[in-house]
């Protein structure tokens, strides 16, 4: 079994960004999981137990203020939609992740075209409510399809040098 090989700094740079983006993938399948067994108004409950000291200092407090609102406003089926997309995005992140590191060729194009479906949906979701959270993910989104493509670039040209 192949393993991917560490030979310069790009090569350790894009095993931390896709160990990164693993760990991430790990954190949507314990989020998606969470969120199918916990129902809507135990998930305000806790809202508003995290914010009530916050509020109470500072009752315009935007961070507390915008996570109890968005926890007032949740149903069952927007707490079932976030937790298959929750899955489903850690899934496919953790298979890719693993078989990159496993050094498999064709998990480099499919990564960056899965990263690409994602940008272009958060990039539409920035549109609609724009955050720093999915700013910054979306950046690093980016440079994880760059430094992708351009280990793929050397994968190849490495496969070639060798035949």
């Amino acid at each position: 079994m192949a393993v991917l090989k560490f030979t310069d700094w790009w090569d350790r740079f894009f095993a931390i960004g896709i160990i990164l983006k693993g760990l991430d993938g790990v954190l949507e399948l314990v989020a998606g999981t969470l969120l199918l067994f916990i129902a809507p108004d135990r998930i305000h409950q806790l809202a508003v137990l995290v914010t009530q000291p916050e509020l109470s200092e500072d009752p315009n407090d935007f961070i507390a203020t915008h996570v109890l609102r968005t926890a007032t406003g949740l149903s069952d089926h927007v707490v079932t939609f976030t937790a298959v997309y929750l899955l489903a995005h850690g899934i496919v992140k953790v298979v890719l992740v693993t078989a990159l590191l496993m050094d498999k060729l064709w998990a480099y194009p499919w990564m960056i075209g899965v990263l690409v479906i994602f940008i272009l949906y958060q990039f539409y979701q920035l549109t609609l409510t724009p955050s720093l959270g999915l700013v910054v993910l979306t950046v690093f989104d980016i440079l994880i399809v760059v430094l992708t493509w351009h280990e793929y670039r050397r994968h190849r040209r490495r496969g070639k040098e060798m035949a």
